[in-house]
């Protein structure tokens, strides 16, 4: 009973409500809306903002790369190589996220900087040219991403690093593999459903970010999760901003449809 109402009042509510949002007619001068069951809004909206879409499926799907490539090899040396000091090690991984994601992403806003302590040493090392530049391009939000959702790819890989028996890799050393044959016919296959959960904690909420695009990123590169914010923030059209908050929900809700049809339901409640 006490999860059945939470789900209710945290998930379900929101939820009808967003999707009758989708449904209605809005008057963007006043904010009212009344319903019509007017379903030609999500076409609409999707053929008005389908580059906006793509730009968020770019840039989400290089920030999930570069973290499953960075987050790999942290966490298989954690679940092997940190003995007793596992806990610490994940807790140092995860100290620079107790700090709020905005703040995170000004700093970052810093960092990047033409005078940023990075720009400027680079600079100076003759490593780059005078006056490059990065902050406000595609790169710079796509590096955002990467930071701010690194602990969603790591996790899950090192959960699903962890459950490997070691008699397994002892059983290849023996049968004469060599480490890269073990990695790719041995640790990467068992590690695949974790890999596959790492892809869409990282990969859905980096889709409908909008706060790394707007500190870090110029208007050329405007992301789907900005929009949406100022449709319902700044246009207060609640119908278009639903409708498109839908789309987003369909995705999210595809992928996990299709990790479960592939890896089985009971694998996205061990690694999700």
């Amino acid at each position: 009973m006490p999860a059945g109402l939470w789900l209710l009042a945290l998930f379900v509510i929101p939820l009808v409500v967003m999707l009758s949002l989708s449904l209605q007619s809005c008057n963007p001068a006043t904010g009212a809306c009344v319903m019509t069951w007017h379903w030609g809004e999500f076409p609409s909206q999707i053929n008005l903002y389908h580059s906006q879409f793509v730009t968020s499926f770019y840039f989400a799907g290089a920030a999930t790369l570069i973290d499953l490539v960075v987050s790999f090899p942290i966490a298989y040396w954690i679940a092997f190589r940190g003995g007793r000091k596992k806990n610490f090690f994940l807790l140092m991984l995860l100290v620079p996220f107790f700090v709020s994601f905005v703040i995170r992403t000004v700093v970052w806003q810093f960092v990047l900087s033409d005078n940023g302590v990075v720009l400027t040493t680079l600079e100076h090392a003759h490593l780059l040219p005078s006056g490059f530049h990065i902050l406000g391009t595609a790169p710079a939000v796509v590096a955002g991403l990467a930071y701010n959702y690194l602990p969603f790819t790591a996790l899950p890989l090192y959960v699903a690093i962890e459950r490997i028996d070691h008699s397994v890799l002892d059983a290849a050393y023996d049968l004469y593999a060599g480490h890269p044959s073990t990695f790719l016919r041995v640790i990467l296959p068992l590690t695949g459903p974790g890999i596959f959960a790492a892809f869409l904690l990282t990969f859905v909420p980096a889709f409908g970010d909008y706060v790394n695009q707007q500190l870090l990123g110029g208007t050329g590169n405007t992301m789907i999760g900005t929009v949406i914010q100022n449709a319902f923030l700044v246009n207060l059209d609640y119908a278009g901003g639903a409708a498109l908050s839908a789309v987003l929900l369909a995705i999210a809700l595809l992928g996990i449809f299709l990790y479960a049809r592939m890896l089985g339901s009971r694998a996205i409640a061990e690694y999700l």
